[in-house]
């Protein structure tokens, strides 16, 4: 090894090549690396986007079935329905043509008609269909299927309504003439239904009604709410590949012959999910017919009734290279899948590869060049170096070590030059300076500075040093986090988490008097610490997203109509109205902590942040005492559910009415200073070991785990 050693420093012509090895396998690993996350970033972007228009079709088939069932409760239905059942019963020795005459012609039909009038245009539906109990159809809006009876896959779906199930059925093509979107009558126009049961005073099962709905407007349109780039697509398909929704290519399926070019050619019901085995669309032309021409890889798969994705690539139903997801959907006997083409998917890639090409050429090529840069980089690594070292001193502070790093900057351990006190420093980032940056940045030191309870953190002071770096220094914290505190040391008894929430609401009490709002309420922006020889001492962090109740001056710097503060301990009307949040917002957040500190638990957790918010606005949160299996004081339990009431009338007002009614709050037991000192005693040294990044940079808005503050900007 020392041999080696002196022959590279003495050979140093070896350097460049020894760089430009290192620099080639480094090169070659980052780039597979990348591609690799990329390929995964792909997947996790088409399965969401898959799962968000499944979803939204969902909510559109429930929202659609019950639109049916009301319509089916209609009590004026039943003697209209009484009428047309006697006629159509009444056959004898009359034809079928004059039971349909007699059915068109009878008062209870126009009285029908006139009826549902008022079900059909509120939902944009575009006809209807009342059905028999023996499948008849008695009265519809197209007069040439009054007395028919159902055939078909129509027969299939309203026998299945009959059984006392409202269902949605799936897109098919009508034999009869109904109105087109510009009122043309014409046959084999795609058509679907919203059906339910229709029953009498004693809940017996006398027809069905049906509400007629466009496929290629509603269906397609909900298939179309989430979609990825230029070429993604969405779409519904049947057992035997048929399009069951329309293609966003309709118009280039005509220019390469897969639709005939007529302007009402749709691939609705008309197009199969064929592999041509040649990309059309730059101009190839398959070897064999299209009945002949396998399905593609996705609708293969999932037609028989595997869920998946391919981020390998397949041919789509044009012969274009894709990735998809897919699912199939039982309940809905029809498959859904998203894909997007694989140029577009992955251009990244392609531009990786190339530039990685490109740099190991030059590499190749600039040996020499790399020797030259190697002793420029040198200097420039000496003068880096001098450069940091100056940069230990920040005005009369004197940086000792990092803290931590967030989204807005970088907090320091550091000493005041004169008075020795230990201090933390927050940097703001050059590479973050903007206009927006440094108004939030002076916000927060602003906001933080005007309030003075002993339980909010302290601002020392606020600059900016001759280099441009905005920095301002507060009180250095040694203690330990309520997150952390929970999670190693278990939840608190009511007692200690009654005197800890006192101090919050103090704190929180004095901003809300003043007309402002914390917003990022949370376990990790609440420290505790030792102060003057008490022990169990709160300090509130982190006011960077402090807002004025009236709204006015910095309120839009947070950015208009965004979501901000943290899922776990989110008010519903943050979710919902962000613009509207009040001092109940934070006492909402309050009882989430407490909800916390109690159980161990947050009030509600799930698979997304989506989830979680979703939650937080339409669920009641489980009794503490019910999850932890213990009992809770009655009077703090009720506390702490009426502060996460999902109105903020049902809340206390805030922080000060909140800390009156902790006050008057009975509890078992009770938390002393001397009791606080004991536990400091025996785990004090174990909780100033910790590093607070959330306890001294503050602003930075870091949270454990699922906690990262959002910022969701409403559409």
């Amino acid at each position: 090894m020392q041999a080696t050693g002196r022959f590279l420093r003495r050979q140093l012509w070896v350097w460049p090549i020894v760089a430009a090895a290192l620099l080639g396998t480094a090169g070659w690993w980052v780039s597979r690396s990348v591609e690799n996350a990329m390929r995964q970033q792909r997947l996790d972007e088409l399965n969401t986007i898959l799962e968000a228009d499944i979803a939204a079709l969902r909510v559109w088939v429930t929202h659609q079935q019950a639109n049916a069932e009301m319509a089916a409760r209609d009590d004026g239905l039943l003697p209209m329905i009484r009428d047309l059942t006697e006629i159509a019963t009444s056959q004898g020795t009359e034809g079928q043509a004059d039971v349909e005459q007699r059915l068109l012609t009878a008062p209870a039909q126009a009285a029908m008609r006139s009826r549902m009038q008022r079900w059909l245009k509120p939902g944009g539906y575009v006809g209807f269909s009342v059905v028999g109990p023996d499948g008849l159809v008695l009265s519809s809006d197209a007069n040439a299927l009054v007395g028919k009876s159902r055939s078909g896959y129509r027969k299939e779906f309203f026998d299945r309504v009959l059984t006392g199930q409202a269902a949605v059925s799936k897109p098919f093509r009508s034999t009869l003439l109904l109105h087109d979107e510009k009122g043309e009558s014409k046959a084999n126009l795609p058509s679907m239904f919203a059906a339910a049961p229709i029953r009498d005073a004693t809940g017996k099962i006398v027809g069905a009604v049906g509400l007629r709905i466009r496929p290629d407007d509603q269906f397609t349109q909900i298939l179309q709410i989430a979609r990825s780039g230029k070429t993604g697509e969405t779409y519904a398909f049947d057992r035997q590949g048929l399009f069951l929704s329309e293609s966003r290519f309709d118009d280039e399926l005509k220019q390469i012959g897969l639709l005939v070019d007529r302007p009402d050619s749709r691939s609705i019901l008309t197009l199969e999910l064929r592999d041509p085995q040649a990309n059309m669309p730059a101009g190839e032309r398959p070897a064999s017919r299209r009945p002949d021409q396998p399905l593609t890889v996705m609708a293969a798969a999932a037609v028989t009734g595997q869920d998946g994705a391919n981020v390998d690539g397949y041919r789509d139903y044009r012969g274009v290279p894709v990735v998809g997801a897919w699912q199939w959907l039982d309940d809905y006997d029809f498959g859904v899948a998203t894909e997007i083409d694989v140029s577009e998917a992955f251009r990244p890639i392609y531009i990786l590869r190339t530039a990685f090409r490109v740099l190991m050429g030059l590499l190749i090529l600039a040996a020499t060049g790399i020797f030259l840069a190697m002793l420029l980089i040198a200097r420039q690594q000496r003068a880096l170096q001098d450069a940091a070292m100056t940069a230990r001193q920040i005005g009369q502070y004197k940086l000792e070590n990092k803290l931590g790093t967030g989204g807005m900057g970088t907090v320091y351990k550091a000493r005041h030059a004169m008075l020795r006190r230990p201090t933390a420093i927050k940097l703001l980032d050059t590479q973050n300076i903007s206009p927006a940056a440094v108004a939030r940045f002076e916000r927060e030191v602003q906001s933080t500075s005007a309030l003075t309870h002993p339980n909010t953190v302290a601002v020392y002071d606020y600059g900016r040093t001759p280099e441009g770096i905005f920095y301002y220094a507060m009180e250095y914290l040694d203690g330990i986090n309520l997150d952390d505190l929970v999670m190693r040391f278990g939840p608190l008894g009511d007692a200690r988490t009654v005197h800890i929430l006192r101090q919050v609401c103090g704190s929180l009490a004095e901003a809300h008097a003043t007309g402002l709002i914390h917003r990022d309420i949370k376990p990790a922006n609440i420290v505790l610490t030792t102060r003057g020889g008490m022990c169990d001492f709160v300090k509130v962090l982190d006011f960077g997203l402090v807002k004025s109740l009236d709204g006015s001056e910095t309120a839009h710097l947070t950015s208009d109509n965004a979501v901000t503060g943290t899922p776990l301990y989110l008010a519903p009307e943050a979710v919902n109205h962000p613009e509207l949040v009040a001092a109940g917002t934070d006492v909402y957040s309050i009882g989430a902590v407490a909800y916390f500190l109690l159980t161990g638990t947050p009030v509600f957790s799930g698979a997304s942040v989506l989830d979680i918010c979703m939650k937080h606005v339409q669920q009641v949160p489980e009794a503490p005492s019910s999850r932890l299996r213990r009992t809770i004081s009655p009077d703090l339990e009720r506390l702490v559910l009426s502060c996460l009431a999902k109105l903020p009338a049902d809340r206390p007002t805030d922080a000060a009415e909140l800390l009156r009614q902790l006050d008057a709050c009975m509890v078992s037991g009770e938390w002393t200073q001397q009791d606080a000192a004991n536990w400091w005693a025996v785990h004090g040294t174990l909780s100033q070991t910790i590093v607070q990044e959330s306890a001294a940079a503050v602003g930075l808005g870091e949270t454990p785990r699922f906690g990262a503050t959002m910022d969701f900007r409403k559409k």
